[in-house]
């Protein structure tokens, strides 16, 4: 049997490669770990977990992933370059499974404007990269780099060509976002119909949202034979970004009568994750994004309401449950204990060591003193937060006299590097005498371009969630969150999560954009 005959769809989850890639994207290790360990357990059959040639950082990232991670196959990127292929294949080498994952431009505007060469000389470098990386891994992908603006015939002897020198996964992304789905799903079948080989291998879908057409463009593709979709969670990515991992896993759910194939994620981990994916990156979905936007499950017609509460099924296609989003209930307070804490945690889908659990349970003891009401969300923000605590810069204390009578003033202490540094600076207002403190502290060149607060549950003691932006001279941008029930202490540790971000991104000499 062929393989675009068989129902089983692969995801493929670049959050950690293409979504890092975008502006204010960039995660420190412990979050990638996070990460991945939180696409493994919900099934994603593949995760690109960077690009190893990119950085020693992204290096040493790809590699602790791969010796992390229990189920997935951990994938490289490498460009048609033997160093990327040879660095690539180190990254991945403590993987269970392992993947390298190399690409080619195919394109006429590529090829004369950006590689200036022919069409003979792509072939080589395709045969010359596919050959390098099946001597590290029989699980070697290959990309055509817009392919959808690829002449058709060309695209064919391309694929052959990497199909012929071993790659057994082939990838047609629409770089661009220039496909529609007609055209997208005609261009996977007229492959499957006329590159020799095509059809025993698995053709994959990477595209784009440049026209909102991401998720509908993948969906087209596994219609016409496409058997695996490269997706990001949140759909996170460059420019508009890429299919959203949460909507085709769920229309693929919900529609089944269109899309008769099997996915194996469980998607009572997808809000989970989409949380995870927004307080480490700082970028919050909007309200009506698709499954996993705060108005997703809302009703506020009265016609609507007066439906679903006879029949949820009336307006709403999907439950709630099923992608992980449940009622917040008051079931921990101040008097529960570790066993009560360690279920709430293991149910929300983390799992924690020893001194990991002892360090939360702590913390959460003191939120519990400060707060009442403790929420599933308080919980997964105190959590998330735990991959911070080995960053470079910590907030040690944080003290604000403001009011109608100024000047407004903060004094505050950061351990920078193991060193206490102390400052006490006034300000417009008590976020921005906390910024110029933090600024005096630790000197830097960005500058401040968003503050966002939000409340991470209801109530009056909600913990506030505040996001920031912040944007080098060079135009670099970088996203931070904080998470505390006092609204300036998470401001000073969004704007710290941000600095953090930023010397890491100093300290990385990125290969391409």
């Amino acid at each position: 049997m062929t393989v675009f005959m068989t129902h089983k769809i692969v995801i493929f989850d670049t959050t950690l490669r293409d979504g890092e890639q975008s502006p204010g994207m960039s995660m420190n290790l412990e979050e990638k770990l996070l990460v991945a360990e939180t696409l493994d357990a919900m099934g994603v059959d593949v995760i690109e977990a960077g690009f190893a040639q990119a950085s020693d950082g992204d290096f040493e990232a790809v590699r602790a992933i791969a010796g992390r991670i229990k189920n997935s196959v951990v994938c490289s990127l490498a460009r048609a370059k033997s160093g990327d292929i040879e660095r690539a294949a180190e990254a991945i080498k403590p993987a269970k499974q392992g993947r390298i994952h190399t690409f080619m431009s195919t394109s006429e505007i590529h090829l004369t404007h950006q590689y200036r060469i022919d069409q003979n000389a792509c072939l080589e470098m395709i045969k010359d990269s596919v050959t390098l990386a099946r001597k590290f891994t029989d699980n070697v992908e290959w990309s055509a780099m817009d392919a959808t603006r690829t002449e058709k015939s060309f695209l064919a002897c391309a694929v052959e060509m990497a199909i012929k020198c071993g790659a057994t996964t082939i990838n047609l992304p629409d770089t661009v976002g220039y496909a529609t789905p007609d055209d997208y799903g005609q261009l996977i079948k007229y492959i499957i119909e006329n590159a020799k080989g095509a059809d025993k291998i698995i053709l994959s879908t990477h595209c784009q949202n440049d026209l909102g057409l991401a998720t509908a463009n993948s969906l087209a593709a596994i219609r016409n034979g496409a058997r695996q979709i490269e997706c990001t969670i949140n759909g996170i990515g460059e420019r508009a970004g890429n299919t959203a991992l949460e909507e085709v896993v769920m229309a693929i759910k919900t529609r089944a009568d269109m899309y008769p194939y099997k996915v194996d994620i469980d998607t009572t981990h997808i809000m989970r994750a989409s949380r995870l994916v927004q307080n480490i990156t700082g970028a919050l979905v909007q309200v009506n994004k698709a499954i996993v936007g705060a108005n997703a499950f809302a009703h506020e017609s009265g016609i609507h309401q007066d439906g679903v509460l006879k029949h949820a099924g009336t307006y709403e296609i999907m439950t709630p449950e099923s992608v992980g989003l449940l009622k917040s209930n008051l079931v921990m307070g101040k008097h529960s204990g570790r066993h009560a804490f360690k279920d709430k945690i293991k149910q929300l889908g983390f799992e924690l060591g020893d001194n990991a659990l002892e360090d939360a349970f702590t913390r959460f003891k003191l939120l519990a003193d400060k707060k009442k009401d403790i929420y599933d969300e308080d919980i997964v923000a105190l959590l998330d937060s735990e991959s911070r605590r080995e960053d470079a810069i910590q907030l040690e204390s944080l003290h604000i006299t403001c009011g109608t009578v100024g000047p407004q003033t903060a004094m505050l202490a950061l351990r920078v590097g193991g060193e206490i540094r102390r400052a006490t600076v006034e300000g417009n207002g008590p976020v921005d005498a906390t910024y110029n403190a933090i600024c005096a502290l630790v000197p830097h060149v960005a500058s401040l371009k968003l503050y966002q607060v939000s409340a991470i549950t209801q109530g009056m003691d909600a913990q506030a969630e505040v996001t920031i932006r912040l944007e080098t001279p060079e135009g670099r941008i970088i996203n931070g969150n904080g998470a505390n029930i006092d609204t300036l202490v998470a401001s000073a540790l969004a704007y710290i999560n941000a600095l953090c971000k930023l010397q890491s991104l100093q300290a990385r000499e990125t290969l391409v954009p």
